[in-house]
């Protein structure tokens, strides 16, 4: 096999690694499993969403969490590829293709889901004591406040500082600013409900449509 040094600052190796991370990101499980299972287009109820949390409002929990762990997967094993043939800087690259192929897929208009998912994914491979830190402060997020959409937005918010302080590696940082600010983005719906107290709570009824 190449020098995976050699394919590191190969321009084109570069390219291919963020085009095969974006394709990889891009599978939307949730609608190919929901779809699979005989339950229609789950862009069509609650909000519109094709990740887990929207999938688990079809009443099938097995089948949400099957959609999480893909999406998950999906991340990691864009990242973990690229890490293993054309090193560090392919990885990174991978690892932002696959967040934008999962939050804007070409094969449905550039309309996914929030990353949320794929972004834990990513950063376990990438490095997992982040992952697992950015893990720890959603659950500690959730249990304080029991909602989930700011669970997600603290704990990606968090992940980016920890990652440079942890690996003292500015890729890592990076990558994990650029993760925050996407999945941020994706919330914004979410982020006007907080701001007005409307974001419902987990495991609370909820009276309007959530995102």
């Amino acid at each position: 096999m190449p020098d995976p040094m050699i394919w590191t600052l190969s321009g084109p190796w570069l390219a291919a690694a963020f085009a095969g991370g974006y394709l990889l990101g891009s599978i939307p499980f949730g609608l190919v499993l929901t779809r699979l299972a005989g339950l229609g287009d789950i862009r069509s109820i609650g909000s519109g969403n094709i990740g887990a949390t929207n999938v688990l409002r079809t009443g099938n929990k097995a089948l949400a969490l099957a959609t999480l762990l893909l999406d998950s997967g999906k991340g990691a094993a864009a990242t973990l590829l690229a890490l293993w043939l054309a090193g560090p800087e392919a990885a990174v690259l991978a690892a932002g293709g696959s967040m934008l192929g999962h939050t804007f897929p070409v094969w449905l208009g550039f309309k996914g889901g929030k990353g949320v998912a794929t972004a834990l994914g990513v950063l376990l491979a990438i490095s997992w004591p982040v992952g697992v830190f950015a893990c720890l402060m959603w659950l500690l997020t959730a249990l304080v406040f029991r909602i989930s959409s700011l669970s997600a937005l603290v704990a990606l918010a968090a992940a980016p500082f920890f990652g440079w302080w942890w690996t003292a590696d500015v890729r890592i940082g990076a990558l994990g600013a650029f993760i925050a600010v996407l999945v941020w983005v994706r919330h914004k719906d979410n982020i006007r409900r907080l701001l007005k107290g409307e974001e419902p709570r987990i495991g609370a009824k909820k009276k309007a449509p959530a995102a």
